[in-house]
């Protein structure tokens, strides 16, 4: 896998396709060939050229030590677009990976053409900061779950009602998680736990020039479509799309109604071009 060098750390990125270049960006503790399965594929189809990575903390990519900023993913982000010469280029990002998009599109407009925010918002309500909180003390603590108790766990904060109650469904996303789970190495993620996404950031998203649309998830507990929808709200030129029966990870769960949500806006901008 090839690697740019960017902000004093190597990333790991790949190519699939050729045209115009689409830049994914994807969310915490979680690597970027997740794309793959159904997002690359899709955009490839349509005639782009998709661009994944994985961010810092998520090897082959480094692993720097200590806690990771904001700013730290944010820095990565725009040394990648630069070294690839991509700018401004389409962006299409997931949780943490779309407010590093959102981020990027206030302080570096220049590279910014478009974007696909997911899964986002643009600060913490009680209940998300208590979580987050939660998932920090337990990476103070040092204790490491069972493979099986993750898998469990990803699965009801992850997934929609719809899956969970569905028996087949539900025993294939269990079976995947715990693999997953077992096959992660001790510190998995570096620092990503520490990425401080509590800020208010609604008066800088108002100053977002670039064309967006964002994708809530009807079931999504982690960051729920009524926090999506003030980022939606806050961004001068942003639609807002609800995509039923899906919960945080509804790019896998509901992979052809966002496919069909990426490449309608994609194509929308490409004739406003």
């Amino acid at each position: 896998m090839p690697h740019a060098f960017t902000n004093n750390i190597r990333l790991a990125f790949e190519r699939h396709g050729r045209g115009e270049r689409v830049l994914f960006i994807m969310g915490s503790s979680a690597s970027g060939r997740a794309w793959t399965l159904h997002q690359t594929p899709a955009v490839v189809a349509a005639g782009y050229q998709a661009i994944t990575f994985d961010n810092r903390g998520i090897p082959p990519s480094d692993v720097p030590p200590g806690r990771y900023t904001l700013d730290d993913m944010v820095a990565d982000t725009k040394g990648l677009i630069e070294g690839l010469d991509a700018a401004p280029c389409r962006i299409v990002g997931t949780s943490l990976g779309a407010i590093i998009a959102q981020e990027l599109a206030i302080r570096h407009p220049e590279l910014v053409r478009c974007m696909v925010l997911m899964s986002t918002k643009s600060r913490s309500d009680p209940t998300r900061l208590a979580h987050s909180m939660a998932y920090r003390a337990l990476a103070e603590s040092g204790v490491r779950l069972p493979p099986e108790f993750r898998a469990s766990i990803t699965a009801f904060e992850m997934l929609s009602r719809a899956t969970l109650n569905d028996p087949q469904a539900s025993a294939a996303w269990l079976d995947t998680l715990k693999h997953a789970a077992a096959a992660e190495p001790p510190g998995y993620g570096g620092g990503q736990e520490w990425v401080d996404l509590t800020v208010d950031r609604r008066d800088g998203l108002r100053g977002i020039t670039a064309p967006c649309r964002v994708i809530t998830f009807s079931d999504d507990l982690i960051t729920p479509p009524h926090l999506g929808a003030e980022v939606a709200e806050a961004i001068p030129d942003c639609d807002l799309v609800e995509v039923a029966q899906a919960g945080h990870f509804g790019y896998l769960e509901r992979a052809d109604e966002v496919n069909s949500a990426i490449l309608e806006f994609l194509a929308k901008h490409e004739e406003l071009a």
